[in-house]
């Protein structure tokens, strides 16, 4: 119950219910309260604006008293309308009909689909310059970010999303490509020197930041190998990475900031252990197993292929025990993407590549609103004023 609510009805007591004498003179003893939360009717409103035109006596010559902002054209969209449009088409996914049908239903007018299309493009170009800026933070003053690509249907053709992330920020840019091409037309990881999550895409290992593996992709590995191919290094390997997590999540409950030497070698002595004694169980193929006129490298065990990774990527896969800064996982960039995949399945494909940039734009805007505590609809609300929202800790000087 609310202290004070918006309307108050009262009802009296006339006569009593049991004998039926008359209560009007009765002293009331109390209240009982009972709320109703509703939502009011809510219709298309209309403003209209109108400014005087007046003529010089003197010079002969008209003027015309300014329209406020907002009135830009003979008829137009208020900022609110397309605040929720945009709301209903970019962050809840649905689709340019059927947001139509949702404005018809509830508020008695049907806007065009491309009226729909034309607010998110509209928005899009406004926070630009915001989503920049956190594009350039993310670039050059992230110590630790989070990086990702999945497919996505562009117009019927296979395109790459890709995501660059914190706890805070969420940056999105698509490209044809899958890999490096697309990583250096991007331009983020080109540039920066920091610390990248990322799952073990050979493409990363092209640039000169430090590493970090997503362990989850490890742990999933591991538990398919244990599956299929059980061997005996497997499971106590799974086992050493989570209890170096929990260990690692213990001394930062203890506000400690990072391992003692002592500890770190002991680990770094059981991982090898682990590997080693994988690789002795998954030796190369032999070459004797070549068939007639077969070329190129043989195929190696599913098993050796991962151990070969973990042995030489060491200090990546354990890069959250070496710095707390750095996740175990990279499930940030893997939940950023997530929503991209649930676009898809409501919506489908994007039908240009212009509509993809501009889902691009706001999805980013959208995602690194809510990290920070705001909402959704409140952050295109300042958009539409010309106020995008951006995090404090953001400078606009970034750029």
């Amino acid at each position: 119950m609310v202290k004070k609510p918006d309307h108050i009805k009262k009802y009296k007591v006339a006569q009593c219910a049991h004998c039926q004498k008359s209560l009007r003179r009765q002293k009331v003893e109390r209240i009982e309260k009972r709320q109703v939360f509703d939502l009011p009717k809510v219709r298309m409103e209309v403003t209209e604006h109108q400014a005087q035109v007046k003529r010089c006596s003197c010079c002969g010559k008209e003027t015309r008293a300014e329209f406020p902002k907002e009135a830009n054209q003979a008829v137009q969209y208020g900022m609110e309308a397309k605040s929720q449009m945009t709301y209903l088409n970019h962050e809840q996914h649905i689709p340019l009909k059927r947001t139509c049908d949702v404005f018809e239903e509830f508020y008695g007018h049907r806007p065009a689909e491309g009226t729909v299309y034309a607010a998110g493009a509209e928005v899009a170009q406004i926070i630009k310059p915001a989503t920049e800026t956190i594009k350039e933070h993310l670039t050059l003053l992230e110590a630790v970010i989070g990086n990702d690509e999945t497919g996505m249907r562009i117009d019927g053709k296979l395109y790459w999303l890709q995501t660059t992330c914190t706890t805070f920020l969420t940056y999105y840019a698509y490209h044809q490509k899958r890999g490096k091409v697309a990583m250096d037309a991007i331009n983020i990881l080109p540039r920066f020197k920091g610390r990248v999550v990322h799952d073990d895409l050979p493409s990363y290992f092209q640039y000169d930041f430090q590493h970090a593996l997503c362990n989850a992709h490890h742990l999933r590995v591991l538990l398919f190998l244990q599956e299929r191919y059980p061997q005996k290094w497997i499971e106590p390997l799974i086992a050493l990475l989570l209890k170096i997590k929990k260990k690692v999540q213990k001394v930062q409950r203890a506000n400690q900031t990072e391992l003692s030497e002592r500890q770190k070698a002991s680990y770094f002595a059981q991982y090898d252990k682990l590997i080693q004694q994988g690789l002795r169980a998954n030796p190369p193929p032999n070459a004797t197993s070549r068939k007639p006129g077969q070329r190129g490298r043989l195929k190696q065990r599913p098993a050796r292929n991962l151990l070969l990774r973990l042995k030489e990527h060491k200090e990546a896969v354990l890069a959250f025990m070496l710095d707390f800064k750095v996740p175990f996982d990279n499930n940030q960039s893997e939940r950023d993407l997530r929503m991209m995949k649930v676009k898809q399945k409501v919506s489908g494909c994007f039908r240009s590549e212009e509509g993809a940039g501009i889902f691009c734009q706001i999805r980013g805007y959208l995602s690194t609103a809510r990290k920070n505590g705001q909402m959704a609809l409140s952050v295109l609300r300042l958009a539409f004023m010309g106020t995008p929202y951006l995090p404090s800790f953001v400078s606009p000087l970034a750029v």
